[in-house]
């Protein structure tokens, strides 16, 4: 098999010759088809998230066929495409874990981050914590659901009955979430970097109601705001548009520093949460929804080898929609 292996934060990473690894007891060994590069990646790579299992292959959007079954593993079949997300596994006995918040376990693992993931031709995953596929749409437009997709439902999840949602960043997660948030009749606000008009005539062609700069006041007060973007002086600036009540969800794993911020502009009981990983419930009711609300994804291929490629175009804010590695 080959691989495209980071031996140390902030470096390249490189091409590497494995063995196609055999599958332990509960293990599925996956054929990967394609694996979507998320933000979660570029922050393992340029050392934003500290302590990753090294050497590491990123990778967590993966969609594949199972190549290999292992002992005791039930449901699946040799030839099944399957998807494996940033979740990778967790210990069941925590106080989280047996109070149904598994995402945020005390002693987890990730894919891509603790573990193998999928910027490979092979990977291999706990297959409790793999999901069923079918056979219906393209393999790359499907893999960015698998962690764009699912932190974007569980961020709106948290942002509650909104009827007017700010989505800020405008990239993978964003895109998706705009089509389910218009597909359930909701108002949609696109925020994006100053003057990125690009990326606003994008939201705008996705249904987006309005789409303006980060730092723009929308026309109207919005119910509810998302942050995408890795950028904390993005917290004041939602707190500013949401209206009384109103909540403000940071759906990434990391951020640069909050500014500090008056308390006029939290006060009048807005919220401000943020969301931490996901639960395979969160993916159960994900995947069965975006097929529905006819989610499309746009995405830039690129192949395996060009891994460091697609990593510099999410780096640098040059894509439209996900990147996404074709074994």
């Amino acid at each position: 098999m080959r691989a495209m292996v980071l031996e140390r934060p902030r470096t390249p990473l490189v091409l590497r010759e494995r063995s196609v690894p055999a599958p332990g007891a509960g293990e599925l060994v996956i054929a990967v088809s394609a694996c979507g590069v998320c933000r979660t990646d570029l922050h393992v790579v340029d050392g934003e998230l500290e302590h990753p299992k090294l050497p590491i292959v990123p990778g967590h959007e993966i969609v594949g066929r199972v190549a290999a079954v292992g002992q005791g593993v039930s449901g699946f079949t040799v030839g099944e495409r399957v998807g494996v997300p940033w979740l990778g596994a967790t210990c069941g006995v925590c106080p989280y874990c047996r109070e149904g918040a598994e995402n945020l376990c005390d002693a987890p693992v990730f894919t891509g981050y603790t573990r193998d993931g999928g910027f490979a031709t092979h990977a291999v995953a706990d297959a409790r914590y793999c999901f069923p596929l079918g056979e219906d749409g393209d393999d790359a437009e499907i893999a960015p659901w698998l962690c764009a997709g699912l932190i974007g439902w569980r961020s709106l999840r948290l942002a509650g009955e909104s009827e007017t949602i700010g989505l800020y960043g405008f990239g993978a997660a964003a895109h998706i979430l705009a089509q389910v948030l218009r597909w359930q009749g909701r108002r949609v606000m696109a925020f994006t970097r100053t003057g990125d008009t690009r990326a606003q005539d994008f939201a705008r062609s996705l249904g987006a109601d309005w789409a303006g700069d980060s730092d723009d006041i929308p026309p109207e007060p919005l119910d509810a705001a998302i942050i995408f973007a890795p950028v904390g002086a993005l917290v004041p600036a939602a707190l500013k548009a949401v209206r009384k009540g109103g909540r403000v969800v940071c759906g990434g794993i990391h951020m640069s520093d909050i500014p500090s911020f008056p308390y006029s502009i939290l006060w009048e009981e807005r919220q401000l949460r943020s969301v931490a990983n996901l639960t395979r419930e969160d993916a159960r009711e994900f995947l069965a929804l975006a097929p529905k609300a006819g989610v499309q994804c746009a995405v830039t291929r690129y192949p395996l080898a060009k891994a460091n490629g697609a990593l510099a175009d999410l780096r640098h804010g040059r894509l439209e929609g996900a990147a996404v590695l074709v074994p």
